[in-house]
């Protein structure tokens, strides 16, 4: 088959252990709008009008955390971001609201591309790219 049949993300679906925190992670700190809530099956879906994310609350706190080199799953979700000031005023928006920052705007390779990585309040990791055009 030589043409893709997916035309891009529809949405990525995160299960977080603190449901409100992690969308005001999204909306407070990044900008997001909040799309709708579903009570029955808890969850909260936001958006920044391209890509949808879907936060569906744990029915209990998980037993062991996460380690993006032991476990099967979701290393990290890495978002689009438009310029290099951008990133930075983020990073500073991050450090000032307590976000745990893995580190700070630094080149992909040689660049110019640079990203950050942190980890929003269920401690998923979630990366910025600019990709230094």
């Amino acid at each position: 088959m030589s043409t893709p049949i997916t035309k891009g993300t529809h949405h990525v679906g995160l299960t977080v252990s603190t449901l409100e925190e992690s969308a005001a992670f999204f909306t407070s700190l990044l900008g997001w709008q909040e799309v709708r809530r579903r009570e029955d099956y808890p969850a909260i879906f936001v958006s920044d009008g391209t890509t949808m994310v879907t936060l569906w609350a744990t029915k209990e706190a998980p037993s062991v955390p996460f380690d993006k080199n032991r476990n099967v799953g979701l290393h990290h979700v890495a978002f689009h971001v438009s310029d290099e000031a951008d990133l930075d005023a983020l990073h500073r928006r991050l450090a000032a609201s307590g976000a745990k920052i893995e580190f700070g705007p630094e080149r992909v390779g040689q660049g110019p591309a640079k990203h950050l990585m942190c980890y929003e309040p269920s401690g998923i990791r979630v990366e910025f790219i600019w990709p230094g055009h």
